[in-house]
């Protein structure tokens, strides 16, 4: 087994994988820049390197130093940043390093995001519709073409990486122009390239994930699915498993097909294979996630199987060890994203010094962050700060508690979502289970649940804080101390 891991991330994910090395007696070293000094996972780490500055995570040259002069026998890129990108993990295998993830092979074809549905179709899967090939920046006018080839609405995507990034739904052609600029600045800043593709929008949609673990030898079994169809600003803020958009039939064709693009597209160590469901219940190839992935936390506890420890496991060379029939599924999970993000202001994100934290517990609920009181939450990052993940036997069980979680969690010093994770756990819509990605945009039209009840509290809030800043601190003597009955005391006879 390795002996030294290098963690080329940073968050609450890095702090994840350092806890799994630990167990594992496997010695980590983290990468840190100058305004992340005293995140946790810098803390915990057994040894840490200094970047120039964040964008060194993105600078393969830069991480392979590190991992060379602190003698690393592996990587573990964790999500975003390096873990995509196959010249990377070529790198590393060219001076002796091993790359936790699938191989270079395989990641370079599932970057292809539309030769990878080519390929789907190809093989007599039903994918999504899309325009036949990326478009760069100057190729605004053969975009547009295909889009009204395609039909409205359609959704503008990068060609690179995923969680959302440079992804937008058009439908009108006439914010066809803006919405293009838009995605091409995120995705120029995100991943350092312009090139977009067009898809046909499904809405209303379900996205629905499974996780699949896969070793050398082409042994592979599925984990289940997960849905992540509450979404803000394209990112899946409450995701949860398993589906529930999915009839128990649908739901055995659709793990069923997961397996069959996993073995199609030669899958290793850990993926997650994306669907999109409609509203009658077809489901759609979208992509393949060849990384760790943020929710990766649910088939944790329902599975019951350390997804990190199998990723090193894998990456060592180590079988898969067990088969389908092995992997029991008990209860529900969800996993709730809480993120510094401003509520009043659009939900921009919002850093700052963390005075206060106290962070959830009780029976089978998980918080997987790197803050603490008298962290900083850094600028120059995603703002998501901690990922509370709750089982129940079922779903009701299972909502109830990560409620009770997030009421118990605090965060002062920065604003957070705490407050719409709150309001969407306590809607009527969401309780039933009815919703789709269009879930938020009818949440905000809808009335606030216990409107009168917040306002009362506000009130009374608002009161207290009002004398306790208005009051005056007047000292006073006790009569008692007038007396000298405690100097006599101590008289000597």
């Amino acid at each position: 087994m390795y002996k030294k891991i290098l963690i080329a991330n940073r968050g609450e994910i890095a702090v994840r994988i350092i806890r799994t090395c630990r167990e594992m007696g496997i010695q980590t070293v983290a990468i840190y820049e100058a305004s992340d000094r005293g995140s946790l996972h810098v803390r915990l780490a057994d040894e840490c390197a200094q970047l120039p500055g964040p964008q060194s995570f993105m600078d393969p040259a830069a991480v392979l130093a590190v991992a060379q002069e602190h003698e690393v026998e592996a990587i573990h890129p964790g999500y975003g940043y390096l873990a995509e990108d196959a010249e990377f993990i070529r790198a590393c295998e060219a001076v002796g390093i091993a790359f936790i993830g699938p191989p270079p092979e395989v990641v370079e074809v599932l970057r292809n995001k539309i030769g990878a549905l080519e390929m789907a179709r190809a093989a007599g899967f039903r994918t999504v519709v899309h325009s036949p090939r990326s478009f760069s920046e100057d190729e605004y006018d053969e975009l547009a073409a295909a889009a009204d080839e395609i039909g409205y609405p359609v959704v503008i995507k990068s060609c690179r990486g995923g969680r959302g990034r440079g992804e937008r739904v058009v439908t009108d052609p006439a914010h066809l122009v803006e919405t293009v600029r838009r995605a091409q600045v995120e995705t120029l800043a995100v991943y350092g390239n312009k090139q977009l593709y067009v898809e046909r929008a499904i809405l209303p949609a379900h996205q629905v994930g499974v996780q699949i673990l896969a070793d050398r030898d082409g042994n592979l079994v599925h984990l289940g699915e997960r849905e992540g169809s509450v979404v803000q600003s394209n990112q899946k803020i409450i995701e949860e498993e398993p589906a529930l958009c999915l009839t128990p039939e649908r739901r055995e064709e659709l793990l069923d097909t997961a397996v069959q693009l996993a073995r199609l597209f030669k899958l290793q160590n850990l993926s997650t294979v994306e669907f999109l469901v409609d509203r009658a219940g077809q489901f759609y190839f979208s992509e393949v996630k060849a990384r760790i992935q943020i929710a990766h936390t649910l088939a944790e506890m329902l599975a019951h199987i350390d997804l990190v420890r199998e990723q090193i496991r894998l990456e060592f060379g180590e079988p898969l060890g067990y088969r389908q029939e092995d992997i029991v599924r008990r209860g529900h999970a969800i996993m709730c994203r809480v993120q510094a993000e401003d509520p009043f202001h659009r939900y921009l994100p919002a850093p700052g010094h963390l005075r206060q934290v106290r962070l959830p517990g009780g029976p089978e609920v998980r918080v997987d962050t790197y803050v603490y009181a008298g962290c900083d939450v850094s600028p120059h990052y995603d703002p998501l700060v901690a990922k509370v993940t709750a089982w129940g036997p079922d779903r009701d069980t299972c909502v109830n508690r990560m409620r009770r979680a997030l009421e118990d969690f605090i965060l002062i010093g920065a604003p957070s979502n705490l407050p719409l994770l709150l309001r969407i756990l306590r809607d009527p819509t969401f309780l039933k289970g009815i919703y789709s990605t269009d879930f938020l945009s009818r949440l905000e039209e809808a009335p606030v649940p216990e409107f009168d009840r917040v306002q009362r509290d506000l009130a009374v809030a608002a009161a207290v804080l009002y004398v306790r800043r208005r009051e005056v601190f007047n000292p006073q003597t006790p009569d008692q101390w007038a007396t000298g009955w405690h100097r006599s005391s101590r008289k000597l006879p």
